[in-house]
């Protein structure tokens, strides 16, 4: 098994990596950023993103470690104070993993080009500028037309994220699946939207056309697509990703403690 380390730019992160290298030394566990079988990110719940995105073109073969260097994160189990104790899993590791649901993302634009991406927490799509226009297609059929400030679509492990911040709901990261929140929404007698999350299943194709003169601006996770003034964004759509995300289940936090530390307290 190989491993490599993903840290933020925090000295205790860079402490606890060269720690962490010493140790995996010791025991001939074999140290490679370029071809990792197992990714151990060292921060916060963002510096797991980052990794995620940096290699996001070898999830299949890759499973992912987090460590915490501040508050208690969702993709990160281990403390600081337990460098040694992570070590002495990596000893024993027989490719045990749990796999969470990606959504995958495909973009198009007014001067015909397209690009995918994967999330692992949300894509949104938003108009700072004026009121969001877009008709929302669920499996190919007019479901309604949006206006508002934008929409927030998340994976089952992102709805804790900016989806609840939305009044989204939190969804069992055992269900394949994603969700669809809305960011205040006109609702009026002329205007009218759903106005409460939509939970799809892993079948379901989210299809988002936008008006001609949209100035809305797509993420994903931490990414903004820019774009330009001869390139605004036509049509999205999304639907589960055919990659997963793995963590190694040494030690994998049941995901209903992380919401109870998280929001309304306690150990987790």
């Amino acid at each position: 098994m190989r491993v490599a380390i993903y840290n933020s730019d925090t000295q205790e992160s860079k402490r606890l990596k060269r720690m962490i290298i010493q140790g995996l030394a010791k025991e001939g566990i074999p140290y490679d950023e370029d071809q990792p079988d197992l990714v151990i990110s060292i921060g916060g719940d963002g510096t797991l993103l980052s990794a995620f995105n940096h290699y996001e073109d070898r999830l299949d073969e890759i499973r992912f470690v987090g460590m915490h260097t501040g508050h208690l994160g969702f993709y990160t189990d281990w403390r600081t104070f337990e460098v040694f104790d992570l070590i002495e899993s990596l000893k024993t590791d027989s490719g045990q993993s749990v796999a969470y649901p990606l959504l995958n993302v495909e973009a198009k634009f007014s001067d015909g080009t397209r690009q995918n991406f994967v999330a692992l927490n949300e894509s949104t799509i938003r108009d700072m500028v004026k009121t969001m226009v877009c008709d929302v297609y669920i499996n190919a059929e007019l479901f309604e037309r949006f206006r508002g400030d934008g929409l927030c679509i998340s994976t089952p492990t992102g709805s804790t994220a900016y989806n609840k911040s939305v009044g989204g709901a939190i969804m069992d990261p055992k269900i394949v699946g994603f969700q669809l929140g809305e960011m205040a929404s006109l609702n009026n007698r002329v205007f009218r939207t759903l106005g409460s999350p939509i939970i799809f299943g892993k079948d379901a194709v989210l299809t988002l056309r936008l008006a001609d003169d949209s100035t809305a601006v797509l993420s994903c996770d931490r990414t903004q697509i820019m774009l330009g003034e001869v390139r605004h964004l036509t049509e999205l759509t999304y639907s589960v990703a055919e990659q997963q995300i793995r963590f190694a289940k040494y030690r994998h936090t049941n995901f209903w403690r992380r919401v109870k530390a998280s929001f309304i307290g306690g150990e987790a």
